[in-house]
């Protein structure tokens, strides 16, 4: 079990949405490179980034921000929101990125997201961002008539390293994870899935450790970290530490 502490970006500053709503936008620090090196001092061994701006862009506008992170971070860190092409792919990779989340992509172009899966094995990720069992784009703004499973689907065969799954109806609220609904996609699908959305505290964390929850193969936590509802020291004890698992 891996958790990746979240980086969001808006205007170069790290914020917490709710629901993915940029107009509910709650400001926690304006040096996303420092808060990445305390993620990392703390002991995680990944970090989870997202430009918002990009996704809702389409191109990548957080790039500063993101160069300040790989600066001062020295664990791995995957990244999302707007890349949407191979050049921007590769342009992430070469640039110190670990894994490339592409959302919005694996939609619109899914023949795109398994070349880069194959060009860049265990460095692609699809993100699947759900409201109401239906995938999400355009930086949540659209959503799309395919489900959750027939997205993920999709991408069996093609080498994809993660599916992070998203339920946005729980994202930035503090609700507790959807377990049930991350259990279902792990259990249907052979790629790695990774939770989102809604992890409230270290009662999330118990859960995903129970028997049950084992095909979950990590957690993302924000608000819960930044709020101070989720002790860094006890979650990463309970799993058993994230810095080996690269």
């Amino acid at each position: 079990m891996i958790l990746y502490p979240a980086i969001d970006l808006k205007g170069g500053a790290v914020v917490r949405l709710k629901e993915g709503d940029m107009d509910r936008a709650t400001v926690y620090g304006d040096d996303p490179g420092a808060q990445a090196r305390a993620f990392a001092e703390a002991g995680f061994g990944w970090i989870h980034v997202v430009d918002l701006d990009g996704a809702f862009a389409g191109a990548s506008v957080n790039a500063e921000a993101v160069d300040a992170i790989l600066d001062q971070a020295d664990v791995p860190v995957q990244l999302g929101g707007g890349i949407r092409d191979m050049a921007g792919v590769e342009s992430w990779l070469g640039r110190g990125v670990s894994r490339v989340i592409l959302g919005t992509a694996a939609v619109r172009d899914p023949d795109f997201v398994r070349a880069a899966a194959r060009a860049h094995p265990g460095q692609v990720a699809v993100g699947v961002d759900a409201r109401g069992g239906r995938v999400a784009v355009e930086g949540w703004a659209e959503v799309s008539d395919m489900t959750v499973l027939d997205l993920s689907r999709r991408f069996e065969d093609a080498g994809v390293a993660a599916i992070i799954y998203t339920d946005i109806a729980r994202d930035g609220l503090l609700k507790g994870l959807n377990l049930e609904s991350t259990r279902e996609l792990a259990e249907a699908v052979s790629i790695p899935v990774i939770a989102s959305g809604g992890l409230a505290d270290i009662g999330d964390v118990r859960r995903l450790l129970e028997p049950e929850n084992a095909s979950i193969a990590g957690a993302i936590t924000g608000r819960a970290l930044y709020d101070g509802r989720l002790d860094a020291k006890e979650a990463l004890a309970l799993v058993g530490g994230s810095r080996s698992a690269r």
